[in-house]
């Protein structure tokens, strides 16, 4: 048997995909760093487990020195362990993502790794030259979403507390990357009785006033416990937005 001293010779990162929503896009959460490699380079806020320290309390602990976001429900979705993916040895990441409203956060870092943080709009990553394989990272957390979103309720905690139809489109079509049938939606989501009408319309806008709603939150707990399935035909009107992973 070989010495086991052989094996313990990797090192282990935690790496925080952060989505956002600010009524209109999906957006990014990345960081610039200030120290080798990739000094400069835009990248997810990521950096080393402790010693001492599980992988779920890494990913907490790095989020909120290297961004100062804390708070956040962190879903652990996949370990990227390819054997030249960081240039000084052999590291093995966990990736985490998390789907934020960003007018709740105040991104700031509070670290020697990072000098600044940055929302940047989803389809903006492939232009960034980031740093090691988070792009790849991204990839991955975004089909994940994508994936999650047509199963679990999305929307609570991502829009006002009233909000209109149309805003909760919007929300639906920046995740999916694609136009959604207006009527299709309409009807899927108001038969799933998820919605409470509120019977108010909206005031000061400059557009003819909609319908606000709220969530039942029984309803969507129930939903988040069992899950459901979510398919809206897509719009025939509009070519599709670019994807991500194009």
């Amino acid at each position: 048997m070989k010495n086991l001293n052989t094996y313990f010779k990797s090192a282990f990162t935690v790496d925080n995909v952060i989505f956002g929503f600010d009524e209109s896009d999906l957006k990014i959460l990345l960081i610039k760093r200030q120290e080798e490699p990739y000094n400069n380079h835009w990248g997810l806020p990521g950096y080393f487990v402790l010693p001492d320290e599980d992988l779920n309390t890494a990913a907490r602990r790095v989020l909120k020195q290297l961004a100062g976001i804390d708070n956040v429900f962190l879903e652990q979705v996949k370990s990227f362990g390819a054997v030249d993916r960081h240039p000084v040895g052999r590291v093995i990441t966990v990736a985490y993502y998390s789907l934020v409203k960003i007018a709740d956060f105040n991104p700031t870092p509070d670290n020697d790794v990072a000098k600044e943080v940055r929302w940047f709009s989803v389809s903006d990553i492939s232009a960034l030259d980031l740093a090691f394989d988070h792009e790849e990272m991204i990839n991955v957390c975004f089909q994940t979403l994508k994936r999650q979103v047509r199963i679990r309720p999305v929307g609570f905690e991502l829009l006002p507390p009233k909000f209109t139809l149309t805003e909760l489109q919007h929300l639906y079509e920046a995740i999916l990357e694609t136009d959604l049938d207006k009527r299709n939606f309409r009807k899927k989501i108001l038969s799933m009785n998820l919605l409470i009408d509120l019977e108010e319309m909206q005031e000061g806008v400059a557009h003819r006033p909609a319908k606000l709603y709220k969530f039942d939150s029984d309803k969507y707990e129930e939903f988040l416990q069992d899950g459901f399935s979510f398919e809206v035909k897509e719009s025939k009107r509009k070519e599709p937005k670019p994807s991500l992973s194009n």
